[in-house]
């Protein structure tokens, strides 16, 4: 059954646009991850996520991908990593990450409507 949520609930989740500019594995974590640093744009700017991609995307391969985030979290503590915001995927197959992304390249910072 859908829970049904209000129009505002919505709206106060800030969804933006970014683009990965730093990739690092994390291999300290019981589940492995990768650090992202993504540029958000001027008014955000560069925040970072830690992420479980192992399965689907090595670093290289993610520099310069945009990407789908939710910037208005608290920050997360995971391992030694602050994470800023939440990367957005859906699951393959196997239940592990595919990043959700726009199919043309758009302006860093744009928000989600």
């Amino acid at each position: 059954m859908t829970k049904f949520i209000d129009y505002g609930v919505f709206n106060s989740v800030d969804i933006r646009l970014g683009r990965i500019v730093e990739a690092e594995e994390n291999n300290e974590l019981r589940n492995p991850s990768i650090i992202l640093k993504i540029d958000f744009g001027d008014k955000i700017g560069i925040k970072k996520s830690s992420a479980q991609l192992k399965s689907n995307y090595n670093t290289e391969d993610l520099i310069n991908k945009q990407i789908i985030a939710v910037t208005n979290f608290k920050p997360k503590q995971i391992g030694k990593v602050l994470s800023e915001v939440l990367v957005l995927g859906l699951p393959d197959e196997n239940n592990q990450p595919i990043l959700v992304a726009p199919d043309k390249k758009l302006k860093n910072g744009v928000k989600l409507y």
